[in-house]
């Protein structure tokens, strides 16, 4: 797998960048460790159980647009940075901004 990212045809050592991918995959991605990702592999690392993309998002938005650091997104904040609001899944691409909200 790393080895289909960097070729290291001079012979010189590896950029770090490949070191943490080598890592990642044998700690992580080769769960049976065949040195290769099977079929469940690769969608236990696609697509992890343990993982919620929707809450993941949302705290990428509040981290990113919060600009106070209060754990509150003011309207202001939210127009400030309306890019990644409208670039997000966790808006529907921005869809959901158009329509009518209480919490607004």
């Amino acid at each position: 797998f790393p080895a289909d990212m960097f070729a290291n045809e001079e012979g010189g050592p590896e950029p770090d960048w490949v070191t943490t991918e080598r890592e990642q995959f044998s700690d992580f991605r080769d769960l049976n460790k065949d040195g290769k990702m099977d079929k469940e592999e690769i969608q236990h690392w696609i697509l992890p159980q343990d993982y919620d993309h929707a809450l993941a998002e949302a705290r990428h938005l509040v981290y990113e647009s919060d600009v106070d650091k209060d754990q509150k997104l003011t309207k202001e904040e939210v127009l400030d940075n309306w890019n990644m609001f409208v670039g997000s899944q966790a808006t529907n691409y921005g869809e959901d901004l158009t329509r009518n909200h209480d919490e607004l």
